[in-house]
């Protein structure tokens, strides 16, 4: 184990039926230091909640089965915990709904991956300061991304990118996945 990481990880749970953006939003969140688990609907969130007991669910509000309010009622009977809800359908209903079971934080897709981790951060550092136990490991700099096409690209990649575009008027070219460039 490296110097000052921890053991205890703060757990998250996915809830995502888009199987690439779901294991995308996983990779990520390990990489910022917490343990992560996926679902990919309302019944096996409601199942996988009982025996993983996380500290936050993101939890996506249209799902296959049911709608993500249905999977968050049925958690909190259960289990106290942290929610963000995700959704690529920004409606009064969803804002609504939301405010009425006090949930605070809805990210609209696509949202960048900093954000959540941002939001999940600022959830968990609130349940710290109400008497929970905050559970963090190092932070890692790179991770990979799976696009949909299957392929895969580093943040490293991207950050140099970035860097250049500073320093630059104009940036390097990067190489085209899909083309083998």
């Amino acid at each position: 184990m490296a110097k000052g990481e921890s053991t205890l990880l703060n757990k998250v749970m996915v809830v995502e039926d888009e199987h690439v953006l779901a294991q995308n939003l996983k990779v990520y969140l390990e990489v910022q230091g917490m343990k992560v688990q996926l679902a990919h609907d309302g019944y096996s969130a409601i199942e996988l909640a009982k025996q993983f007991k996380p500290d936050a669910v993101v939890l996506d509000f249209r799902l296959p089965d049911m709608e993500g309010f249905q999977v968050l009622d049925t958690i909190r009977q259960n289990h106290d915990c942290s929610f963000v809800l995700i959704t690529g359908h920004p409606t009064s209903q969803v804002r609504d709904g939301a405010e009425q079971r006090g949930i605070r934080r809805i990210l609209f897709k696509p949202f960048p991956l900093a954000e959540l981790a941002l939001t999940l951060r600022t959830l968990l550092d609130e349940q710290q300061a109400t008497g929970f136990v905050e559970r963090r490991s190092a932070q890692a700099a790179n991770f990979p991304l799976q696009m949909y096409d299957g392929t895969w690209v580093a943040v490293e990649r991207r950050q140099r990118r970035s860097a250049a575009t500073d320093d630059d008027e104009d940036p390097p070219a990067l190489a085209d996945p899909l083309n083998g460039s």
